[in-house]
């Protein structure tokens, strides 16, 4: 395995971690700022919207943003017009902060460049119940290059997953046995397990020696029967209820 797929091996296996422990709302955000640092982004903010009540659902936010831009961001009531999260509640391909995604709404984005806003990224997440989440990692300097995002995607597509899946769990404690009778054959388990390992699908293949499309077919399967969005999910699900031991 390349330096690389070792980094995020590990750095995959300490985010896991996370589902072993009983935290509170407040330490897991600890955890997933100290995790959003470790890739270069100086602030992180997680919302997340609950399916139910469908006239009133809950929302909870958590952000470490300067404290001048939240207090903008409340008083101008931005989270109605905010362009990053009308994407994620539409969308789950990730958002690159860039002039065209603002520019309609220019007053928001001079406020947040000029509360040290300047360079983002955001990615939305679902769950079984129909209730969604998205992650954003932003800092104050150096734009996000190709290259850099190329290097750090599956890294940050990892903590979007795991943060919902922790903070979910944490306020509602039942959620982590809500799809505790899925069961996964031996060969899903099996792919689920290379793919933690940051393998891909073309690695698997070579390695379980089978075909691409077999090890496609399998991930869709588990995908499935976890009632997850993508792969990356299915793996932090999978986990969570110790299907992977």
């Amino acid at each position: 395995m390349s330096a690389h797929g070792t980094m995020e091996r590990i750095w995959g296996e300490d985010l896991l971690s996370l589902l072993e422990e009983n935290l509170d709302l407040a330490s897991i955000f600890t955890r997933i700022e100290s995790a959003a640092k470790s890739l270069d982004f100086e602030y992180c903010a997680y919302g997340m919207r609950e399916a139910w009540p469908l006239t009133r659902p809950n929302i909870y936010l958590f952000n470490n943003y300067p404290t001048v831009w939240q207090t903008r961001y409340q008083k101008a009531n931005y989270l109605t017009i905010d362009p990053t999260v009308q994407h994620c509640s539409q969308s789950q391909k990730p958002l690159l902060w860039q002039d065209d995604v603002f520019a309609s709404h220019n007053e928001f984005w001079q406020d947040a460049q000029a509360a040290g806003l300047r360079v983002g990224w955001a990615q939305s997440s679902l769950d079984v119940q129909g209730g969604g989440c998205m992650l954003t990692l932003s800092r104050s300097r150096e734009n996000l290059s190709r290259q850099e995002l190329d290097a750090k995607l599956t890294r940050m597509r990892w903590l979007v997953n795991i943060t919902h899946q922790c903070v979910k769990r944490a306020i509602v404690p039942s959620y982590k046995t809500t799809v505790a009778s899925a069961t996964l054959t031996p060969r899903e388990i099996e792919v689920l397990k290379w793919t933690a390992d940051g393998k891909t699908s073309n690695d698997i293949s070579e390695i379980l020696v089978i075909s691409t499309d077999t090890v496609n077919f399998h991930v869709k399967n588990a995908v499935c029967k976890l009632a997850v969005p993508n792969k990356t999910a299915a793996v932090v699900r999978a986990y969570m209820l110790g299907l992977l031991a």
